[in-house]
């Protein structure tokens, strides 16, 4: 009988590992994947920028690198928010290559230059394939210099597995089943994915070649099969990241307190008019009257030479700007401090878009009153972030709009000084001349928020 006994419990056990085998293997059945590649053709694909060869092989597409040609890339023609994709591939280990993200190509940026989020492959001895790269903006996001199980986890010579998750601002990615990245952005929330073949330098020899297969994707609920990861997201929320700390910049405002910071016209920062919520800084609405609460603050240092980049977010019809070499000995009456002024105006619903001394001059990435920023530039809605960029060097001086450049001038030319006489600055002496100055972020009565502000002394 404990024979009879045993046998049983021995057949049981065998038959509860099959059937929770095959719940676990349709359970992977059920997940709603979609193949990016059908095995035949690159319908579904476009190819962008370089000239490199693809090809398919069997159930392969084959990235050849060309001499004298730009970075390639073959593209979806469809863009993706939020997904989870695994795929396999294979490089040269004289290659560097990876997989587009998220990505754009627009005609306002670099003539159509490919950007955005890039699962890098690195065959080298630095080994940080399946770190996360922004391709033609900001570099480096998160590399794997502090995980060394994922460096390692990468096959030479062989076939290499990647999933990729991208829900919300989250991006977590994977290695042959190892943890690689964990980077929490919301710079770009949809866009194609591309196969990247990299420019060769030219001391490299052309026809080197990496090849993809088992392309899929998940878009339907992909919440529902995300993973946990145990790695540590890094939030580039109001942090530097890798590629910046090495090329010099520096925080202008830490996300979270007013160390820096002054008043316009006080020696402390305002104690009403201005609010600090979930890592933004926000000037309050008080019905659109310039300087009447808070009033502006400004920076407690001075800057000659510098790059600055400055994320903000408008409410409607609301009114703001950046001020650069301010001077805030100026005006001590009524009103704002005095400074060269980057728009931030709600175009659509504020009529100061209609206003000016020259034409177009007050409106959104303008030098306000005298230099119209490009009709052209690239805006992204009321509610969303936007992007303010100001670089100005031995007074030459360049205004960006979400990456894009939409104005340049130089500070003391003679055409400098003619639409200073023409304009309301005309009667402040040295107006945009000075030869260093504060930043400044104005209190014009409107709701707008404020993160990522950061500066590179140059």
């Amino acid at each position: 009988m404990n024979t009879i006994v045993s046998k049983y419990l021995v057949l049981s056990a065998l038959g509860l590992l099959v059937f929770t085998g095959c719940k676990n293997e349709s359970e992977t059945a059920d997940e709603p994947w979609q193949s990016l590649f059908n095995g035949t053709s690159l319908d579904g694909w476009k190819q962008l920028n370089g000239k490199a060869a693809y090809r398919i092989e069997g159930d392969e597409i084959v990235g050849t690198t060309v001499a004298n040609t730009p970075n390639s890339f073959l593209t979806t023609t469809q863009d993706y928010g939020d997904f989870i994709m695994e795929l396999d591939y294979k490089v040269d280990p004289s290659m560097n290559s990876g997989i587009q993200i998220r990505s754009l190509s627009t005609p306002k940026f670099r003539n159509g230059r490919v950007h955005g989020y890039q699962i890098e492959i690195d065959p080298s001895e630095r080994a940080w394939s399946a770190g996360i790269y922004d391709e033609a903006r900001r570099g480096w996001l998160y590399s794997l210099e502090n995980n060394p199980k994922a460096q390692q986890a990468f096959k030479q010579n062989e076939w290499n597995h990647y999933r990729v998750e991208a829900l919300g601002d989250t991006l977590k990615t994977w290695i042959n089943g190892i943890e690689a990245a964990h980077l929490v952005d919301d710079q770009t929330a949809s866009g194609f994915i591309a196969l990247q073949v990299h420019a060769i330098g030219a001391e490299d020899e052309p026809g080197k070649e990496i090849r993809w297969k088992n392309i899929k994707i998940i878009t339907k609920n992909p919440q529902q099969y995300s993973k946990q990861m145990s790695l540590p997201a890094f939030n580039t929320k109001n942090n530097l990241t890798q590629a910046e700390v090495a090329s010099g910049w520096q925080l202008l405002w830490d996300g979270k307190t007013t160390e820096g910071w002054r008043g316009g016209k006080l020696d402390h920062f305002p104690e009403k008019g201005w609010v600090i919520e979930d890592g933004e800084l926000i000037v309050l609405s008080t019905g659109g009257e310039e300087s009447a609460a808070g009033g502006d603050i400004v920076t407690t240092e001075q800057y000659q030479d510098f790059e600055l980049k400055v994320d903000f977010k408008i409410t409607e019809g609301a009114n703001s700007g950046i001020k650069y070499y301010v001077d805030t000995e100026l005006n001590k009456g009524e009103g704002s401090s005095i400074g060269l002024e980057y728009q931030i105006l709600d175009d659509a619903h504020h009529p100061d878009a209609k206003l000016g001394n020259h034409e177009g001059s007050r409106t959104l990435a303008s030098l306000y009153d005298l230099i119209q920023a490009d009709p052209n530039k690239p805006v992204n809605p009321i509610g969303e972030w936007n992007t303010a960029r100001i670089v100005s060097k031995n007074k030459h001086v360049e205004h960006y709009l979400n990456d894009v450049k939409v104005l340049e001038y130089d500070r003391g030319s003679d055409a400098f000084l003619q639409l200073v006489e023409e304009s309301k600055y005309k009667d402040w002496p040295g107006f945009g001349t000075f030869e260093k100055g504060n930043i400044l972020l104005q209190d014009h009565g409107d709701r707008v928020a404020f993160k990522n502000i950061k500066i590179k002394v140059l």
